[in-house]
């Protein structure tokens, strides 16, 4: 339980907001892809921290100002949701802006994170403005960025985004390209977002199993679970990775492709989590990750969702699996859905809302993505977060490169579940593999 005075350590909110530098012409409008629509329930929340010799003489002026320039590359963020005659939703990229706060807080950026980790990170969610699209979508920024200041002199960037603009390769990109603005850096030529078709044809006829209908939402984008859902975090260390590695045997000479750390840390909380639901389930869980074909350059301002969205299926209790053999599950068996989902939601007219993250167990793998690529004054950011609003009771575990020092190999894991199955799963993967302690 989070006290009320941690709860109150961040004050003094002011909200404005930042604009592209210049016009975009031609009142242009954005068509929203199936996999975007497939994603409007789901909202990403990122938080940067920075010591104070990254902060030290900027203003917040020099924070925004960058971002009138920005935008101008990514005129989208800076729209609004409308819908067309046929109640399809559309971005208008009308210029309406995106909303930056600046707060304070009253503690060091050390204390905070000392904090952080003793609660598992679940504070860092004050340093990301909370958002949800509607009721009234046509006023509804679609990003919020917040600056907090630390009583130390230190800064933390904070990004509430909204999932239909795209994943989380999308948010990063766009907050790394604000921060080569910032530095003063040289920045890519304005492209054009193109139309993505899905590159998996449909070769089965069934209802893809990465997706969960639920009641219409209307105009206000968000639904709620049966339970209340918690989101911590925790650090494997590149040590710890080495040892599970070696203590799970996964390592097999006659594979061409060896199992990731991606893949073991899944398999490994897939069986813990089974554990804790009783050997219940699940036996079929969803993974995302990148493709690289959309996006093969880390710097283009190329907005999309672009994941893979795959299903893997368990022929009976994952919890009976050895770690090994239910890592190759993962890696060999995964069936891309992408397709299934383009048609389920093609044509003009508008659809039934759904849920990915958390429609069953999901699994996000972030490997690829630049999350560390923000610098201030040439720093990187001592601490990032990711994570995901919107999340159904199933749950979903964002798995990330941590930024160590010695350059070592750690991962992040930020988890979002029921609260009753949190600390019993903490206390599985405390127990048997030491880590989330």
């Amino acid at each position: 339980m989070v006290s009320a005075s941690l709860e109150s350590s961040v004050w003094g909110h002011r909200l404005s907001s930042v604009v592209p530098a210049n016009e975009t012409r031609g009142n242009k409008d954005f068509e929203l892809t199936n996999m975007d629509l497939a994603m409007k329930l789901h909202y990403i929340k990122c938080v940067y921290f920075f010591r104070s010799e990254a902060a030290q003489g900027l203003s917040v002026h020099d924070l925004k100002a960058p971002m009138f320039q920005c935008l101008e590359h990514y005129c989208t963020v800076s729209g609004r949701i409308r819908r067309s005659e046929t109640g399809r939703p559309f971005i208008k990229c009308n210029d309406s802006g995106v909303r930056t706060i600046e707060a304070r807080c009253n503690r060091t950026v050390d204390e905070w994170l000392a904090t952080a980790r003793d609660n598992d990170h679940s504070l860092d969610h004050m340093l990301a403005y909370d958002q949800v699209l509607g009721p009234d979508l046509g006023f509804s920024p679609l990003a919020f960025i917040q600056f907090t200041w630390f009583k130390c002199g230190g800064i933390s960037i904070g990004l509430s985004w909204a999932h239909v603009l795209g994943d989380a390769f999308s948010a990063s990109n766009f907050l790394n390209l604000w921060g080569q603005i910032v530095s003063g850096k040289q920045i890519p030529p304005k492209v054009k977002n193109p139309v993505l078709k899905s590159e998996f044809p449909t070769l089965v006829s069934r209802k893809p199993l990465s997706l969960k209908k639920v009641d219409p939402v209307g105009d206000r984008w968000f639904t709620a679970t049966d339970c209340k859902m918690v989101t911590h975090s925790f650090h494997i260390t590149e040590k710890q990775l080495h040892h599970i590695m070696t203590a799970s045997s996964v390592h097999d000479t006659n594979r061409a492709n060896k199992i990731s750390d991606f893949e073991i840390v899944s398999a490994i909380i897939w069986q813990s989590l089974s554990k804790v639901r009783a050997d219940s389930g699940p036996r079929t869980i969803t993974i995302c990750s990148n493709n690289p074909r959309v996006r093969d350059d880390e710097t283009t301002t190329l907005l999309s969702n672009g994941m893979i969205l795959s299903t893997v299926e368990a022929d009976f209790c994952s919890s009976k699996f050895e770690i090994p053999d239910l890592a190759k599950l993962i890696a060999d068996k995964q069936m891309p859905e992408n397709g299934l989902i383009e048609d389920l939601l093609s044509g003009d007219e508008e659809k039934p809302d759904f849920i990915v993250y958390g429609a069953n167990l999901t699994f996000v793998n972030l490997e690829g993505a630049n999350l560390n690529g923000l610098e201030l004054k040439g720093l990187k950011p001592l601490f990032v977060n990711y994570m995901i609003n919107g999340v159904g009771d199933e749950g979903t575990f964002l798995i990330f490169p941590s930024n160590e020092k010695d350059g070592g190999n750690g991962k992040i894991v930020t988890m979002t579940l029921p609260e009753d199955q949190i600390e019993k799963l903490k206390n599985i993967l405390e127990n048997n593999w030491n880590i989330a302690n």
